[in-house]
């Protein structure tokens, strides 16, 4: 087992995510803008965290409509998971050791804002259409908002000339799985159910017109495009909704020909569903429940939040709120935790984090099959 260190928290996520010292050097580039005429340098990264990661290219730029996704998106669970599933999607299309990743640069905040409208506002809007003389009812049962948000972001190459240029483009469409209506202003809010195979409909529909959308803009004709539809959870989940479909369409094609399906949820342990595939690591998780519980007189809050793809578990998290401050009961309790997370979980990934109101206080990181964890206690 690895041995404790006490840890400024300011350190500790660089010394996680691997930034270890490197005999290579950054490299300096030139890249390509919007307008051609104009060109930036930029630095691309010697260092890559893990094959899985895209390098980022510095100067970090932002999306040109980053704030919306606050307004748009219910929860902070979807906000991560719908720009962090789309990259994670982007990489059956671009490759993370031959492309470069940027935040989105060609969809402005005002264009955004547009295409999210209701068709009846603006001539862009892509969400259905409502008269004066709809019900709320009538607008959630026949035209609810399925568009909620869509992401962008650009995938760059490095061409033989010592420039990086853009090489794909993938966007998301956050999607409803519930809209949320009022019948009176200031009254409370109803719920109609959207179904998965409208969402699927709807999206593929809108996904159609956005291509056709970009591949008018003369930058944008010869590049891939890849789409991805996001299914939103309720305002009230403490876990993200996940990406349930996505196609391409080719450099230069209008359109995406093919969709392929996406396998991939998120499950709140401890839970109830009794299907096979979460049996044994709701089992295992419950057991590490209890035995965290023995170790207090007062109550626990264990939360375990695990990720599926294709029906097998990719990684496990687990909060543990804690309610003592002390340094040594703090060191204490995470040499026991690391015991039973080895006892109880083998073949999986697990990260445990304790916090208190003072913020974090240790992280436990135990990769699939590894005897060995990473332990950090938080000075």
């Amino acid at each position: 087992m690895k041995s404790f260190r006490l840890i400024p928290a300011i350190v500790a996520a660089a010394m996680l995510v691997g930034c270890v010292p490197s005999d290579k050097k950054e490299t300096e580039l030139t890249q390509e803008t919007q307008q051609k005429e104009k060109a930036e340098t930029t630095i691309i990264p010697s260092i890559q965290i893990d094959e899985s990661y895209y390098k980022t290219l510095i100067p970090y730029k932002e999306s040109a409509s980053r704030g919306l996704v606050v307004s748009n998106i219910y929860t902070k669970y979807d906000m991560k998971e719908v720009e962090s599933g789309l990259m994670r999607l982007s990489q059956n299309e671009f490759d993370t050791e031959n492309y470069y990743f940027q935040e989105g640069q060609y969809l402005a905040e005002s264009t955004v804002s547009s295409w999210l409208a209701r068709s009846s506002q603006t001539e862009d809007g892509l969400n259905p259409p409502t008269t004066d003389t709809m019900t709320p009812e009538e607008r959630a049962t026949k035209a609810p908002v399925y568009l909620s948000h869509i992401v962008e972001q650009n995938y760059l190459t490095k061409t033989k000339d010592n420039k990086v240029k853009l090489g794909g483009i993938s966007i998301g469409l956050a999607l409803n799985s519930i809209y949320y209506y009022q019948k009176e202003q200031y009254g409370e809010y109803y719920e109609e159910p959207i179904s998965e195979s409208t969402l699927i409909e709807q999206g593929k529909k809108m996904a159609t017109e956005i291509v056709s959308r970009l591949r008018s803009r003369e930058e944008l004709k010869d590049v891939p495009i890849v789409v991805g539809l996001f299914k939103q959870q309720a305002r009230n989940q403490i876990i993200p909704g996940t990406y349930f479909s996505y196609g391409v369409a080719k450099a230069g094609q209008n359109s995406i020909a093919d969709w392929e399906g996406i396998d991939e949820n998120y499950v709140l342990f401890p839970t109830d569903d009794s299907q096979d595939v979460y049996r044994d690591v709701n089992n295992n998780f419950k057991n590490f429940k209890q035995d965290v519980d023995k170790y207090f007189s007062n109550y626990t809050s264990v939360i375990g939040t695990g990720f599926y793809r294709n029906k097998q578990i990719q990684n496990l998290s687990i909060e543990i709120p804690i309610q003592f401050f002390g340094k040594a009961e703090i060191i204490g309790f995470t040499q026991y935790l690391t015991g039973i997370l080895i006892n109880q979980f083998d073949n999986i990934h697990v990260e445990v984090s304790v916090t208190s109101v003072n913020g974090p206080e240790a992280l436990i990181i135990k990769k699939a099959n590894d005897k060995d964890p990473y332990v950090h206690v938080y000075d």
